[in-house]
């Protein structure tokens, strides 16, 4: 199909692109595309103008900032998975970026425009709440943070303002952390992701954070699963327990032709073990 018409503008810098955006009256920011485009040629969204982020310097880049890591909005799928920072400090997010979609998707889609969309399917999403992350957003009110628990707030639905820019990511850097998926072969959206990340301390799991994508309408901590993991000895005797409850509380399941709602619940404990044991070779 083919979207409405539109006017396209590129923005030099954060400022210019959120003057441009408050003076479009309802227009709509767009880096890579691959969330936004296909919503405009169903026309399930018709901006009447769109500010292209891509090319603002310094909104792309991966950083080590003062013991966090720093992710640009702009930074593509395929420059966190063949980030050496990344793969050495913090491989779960490079490992999950390598698996969402195809070549193409990859070098063109980005981080900020994943976790802005929030697809209940996206791999993004998942693990950001896995790291606890904190989203950088930047309005004509100036600066705000929000950490990932809170922006993740329904179906496509996040904390962030229409007049606000993502303009990075930032997380502790965990390298006992893995993510796992059963994945849709034609789209690599996930049917059932789960990302799970463990603080571990004199063989113990001080703190575990796990985050589920693709079975529920957005993306969620599986917080019971991390209270029974918490203060326990981290062995697979520890995990096997712990996943026994991956998501039995949860009421609004997924179903589609890709995977009944009966299905998703039964595969949430699978992956949700899955992901744990390669966070456990880690360790």
């Amino acid at each position: 199909m083919i979207p409405v018409a539109f006017d396209y503008q590129r923005a030099s810098s954060i400022d210019d692109a959120i003057a441009k955006l408050a003076a479009s009256g309802g227009g709509k920011l767009i880096a890579g595309g691959h969330s936004l485009v296909p919503l405009m040629k169903l026309r399930l969204s018709e901006p009447g103008t769109l500010v292209d982020i891509s090319r603002i310097p310094g909104l792309s880049g991966i950083k080590d900032a003062g013991g966090k890591i720093e992710i640009g909005a702009t930074t593509t799928h395929n420059e966190i998975a063949s980030s050496k920072l990344l793969r050495d400090k913090c491989p779960m997010i490079a490992e999950a970026a390598s698996e969402i979609g195809d070549p193409q998707v990859r070098n063109r889609g980005t981080i900020g425009g994943s976790i802005a969309h929030a697809d209940p399917s996206a791999d993004m999403p998942a693990v950001m709440l896995a790291l606890n992350a904190e989203i950088h957003l930047m309005g004509p009110k100036g600066w705000r943070v929000v950490k990932s628990p809170d922006f993740f707030k329904d179906l496509f639905t996040v904390d962030k303002a229409a007049d606000e820019i993502i303009v990075s990511v930032q997380f502790a850097p965990v390298r006992t952390a893995a993510y796992a998926k059963l994945f849709q072969r034609a789209s690599h959206y996930a049917i059932v992701g789960v990302a799970a990340a463990l603080d571990v301390s004199n063989g113990r799991i001080r703190v575990a954070r796990i985050g589920l994508t693709g079975a529920a309408p957005h993306a969620i901590r599986l917080r019971n699963v991390e209270e029974a993991l918490a203060g326990q000895v981290l062995s697979t005797e520890t995990i096997d327990a712990a996943v026994k409850v991956a998501g039995s509380d949860l009421k609004a399941i997924n179903g589609d032709i890709h995977g009944s709602a009966e299905y998703r619940r039964a595969m949430i404990p699978v992956f949700t073990r899955r992901a744990l044991n390669r966070a456990l070779a880690r360790a």
